[in-house]
């Protein structure tokens, strides 16, 4: 990985104020000046925010939609490669029960048609908090669902990166069972450093499954933090994920701070990263 071709990107919505109080949601309001405030933060790229609060006027649900973001994307020059599928924490694909839930399937199936048509890359998504699998019920449900899912994410060209809490192991047992170059591995680094993970034996093992990173900052066991304020080895984390030779994007997802906008934030934080990849050279 060479740091002068890393791309570095935001989570949508977080270059607008917060809406409700929410720490992450789609900018109702906003999700066009994003765009040029990305490009003014040196930003390569957005990833977008799909939740089930917002998704009547989510322009993914339309043709003409999605064409305006096409638009944006060319007139920016800020890429959207990825979606975060925030939908199915709220709308479980997989009840506590381990049971699939075919409506909601049937939903990702459509909405990976859409990121089709977008040009994107990747879905993100979570199963942690109120979607976290907590059992092997839950874990063989998520195998049927990818099982399921799998040829239409093969016909949309879009992978499906899974972000979860489960311990590293884990993570990797599933991945080598539904073993498909399209199901990979988000890294979370604030999430993994709040559950006290070990990085170098979590990025050791899931190196090979990498498909995205997010980058962020907690305490342990505790709530997000502005970048280096936390419980998160960015030394580690990005000498390993360097080792791993991941080429994709790394989207910031960290916390908001008083005293500095939106976009200073942000531009902060692209630096800290670009800082962060550098001294790691050589460090693994």
């Amino acid at each position: 990985m060479k740091t002068d071709l890393v791309r570095i990107g935001v989570m949508q919505g977080r270059l607008s104020p917060p809406r409700g109080g929410s720490i992450q949601s789609f900018p109702v309001d906003t999700w066009r000046k994003e765009f040029k405030l990305a490009r003014q933060a040196g930003l390569d790229c957005i990833e977008w925010v799909y939740e089930k609060e917002a998704e009547e006027i989510n322009p993914l649900t339309t043709d003409e939609g999605i064409a305006e973001i096409r638009l944006l994307v060319e007139t920016s020059g800020v890429a959207v490669g990825s979606v975060c599928g925030d939908y199915y924490m709220k709308e479980r694909l997989v009840t506590e029960a381990g049971t699939v839930q075919e409506s909601v399937v049937e939903h990702l199936q459509w909405l990976l048609g859409r990121i089709r048509l977008l040009g994107g890359r990747c879905i993100v998504l979570p199963f942690v908090d109120a979607s976290s699998l907590n059992s092997s019920l839950e874990i063989e449900g998520l195998v049927k669902v990818i099982e399921t899912i799998i040829s239409t994410a093969e016909h949309a060209g879009v992978e499906l990166h899974l972000e979860t809490d489960l311990r590293p192991d884990d993570l990797v047992s599933l991945l080598e069972r539904v073993s498909h170059p399209l199901v990979r591995a988000n890294y979370d680094t604030g999430n993994s450093a709040a559950l006290g993970q070990d990085p170098v034996e979590e990025l050791t093992l899931l190196g090979p499954w990498l498909g995205s990173v997010h980058v962020k900052d907690r305490v342990l066991g505790g709530g997000t933090v502005p970048l280096g304020a936390g419980a998160t080895d960015f030394s580690t984390c990005f000498s390993l994920i360097r080792a791993a030779d991941y080429c994709g994007p790394f989207i910031l997802q960290a916390a908001r701070e008083e005293g500095l906008s939106e976009v200073e934030l942000a531009a902060r934080n692209r630096f800290f990263v670009k800082d962060q990849l550098l001294s790691s050279v050589g460090t693994h």
